[in-house]
């Protein structure tokens, strides 16, 4: 009994010790949209850009979707880079990955259109 006792403590011990894995990854989702927000030139946009891309093919989370607003702040960029197509699909995106954007991102997409 004692010894089962033992066993138990020590497995319960161990088994808090391990990590978990996050929900989502986000890559150099910080470094990268700080330096954006910083600098505000071709390189940090470009970093940005290859960050949201990586994030969004390369998601390692446990959810195995990308991160919320990801899609729709990448959609904005490319917006703000003129590729109006591009963007507008990734707000899409949003929508389909996380409804509850919808309002928020029709109201982007009407912008868009005027």
């Amino acid at each position: 009994m004692r010894k089962s006792l033992i066993l138990f403590a020590t497995l319960a011990i161990l088994a808090s010790c391990t990590t978990q894995k996050p929900l989502y990854t986000w890559g150099d989702y910080e470094t990268t949209s700080y330096n954006y927000l910083k600098n505000s030139d071709e390189k940090s946009i470009q970093e940005l850009i290859e960050n949201y891309q990586q994030v969004i093919e390369n998601q390692k989370g446990t959810r195995g979707v990308v991160p919320p607003g990801v899609c729709a702040d990448y959609g904005f960029i490319l917006l703000q880079e003129g590729k109006k197509e591009e963007g507008k699909e990734m707000l899409m995106k949003e929508i389909a990955l996380y409804p509850e954007s919808k309002i928020f991102i029709e109201q982007i997409l009407k912008m868009i259109e005027e």
